[in-house]
């Protein structure tokens, strides 16, 4: 800076959204650091595969009986569908980091004075991935 410069007293930071900006739940993330050197978060919502196909049987009498699906596969498949990607350098990473310690502590620490705790997963689930 040169000489007779004068920092600001203040910044003030205006928030806009974006009208596609939309309020995302999440399973968990998938990522890691990319060939450039920056963090990769992949963001998705868990649910069971849909079958490709259901049938019902018709009655002699015409009646129709409840649905089934054929066995397509023994295996149980879950279907992570991945919603938004953010990628980050390390500063806004660690800045991210510290805020959402900062977080999880005051509502930790909430559940510690009220005898409460998470209200659907609890601690010790969700995704995180890589």
């Amino acid at each position: 800076m040169g000489k007779g410069y004068k920092l600001p007293a203040r910044i003030r930071y205006e928030y806009e959204m974006e009208k596609e900006a939309k309020l995302k739940y999440a399973h968990g993330v998938w990522g890691g650091v990319n060939p450039h050197g920056e963090i990769e978060l992949n963001f998705y919502t868990e649910s069971d595969k849909l079958p490709t196909v259901s049938e019902r049987i018709i009655a002699p009498d015409g009646s129709i009986g409840h649905e089934m699906i054929p066995v397509e596969s023994e295996q149980k498949v879950v279907i992570r569908d991945i919603h938004s990607r953010i990628v980050m350098n390390y500063n806004t990473a660690r800045a991210m980091y510290d805020w959402l310690d900062e977080k999880l502590t005051a509502l930790e620490a909430e559940w510690d004075a009220t005898g409460t705790g998470p209200m659907f997963d609890g601690p010790e689930t969700g995704g995180l991935e890589q």
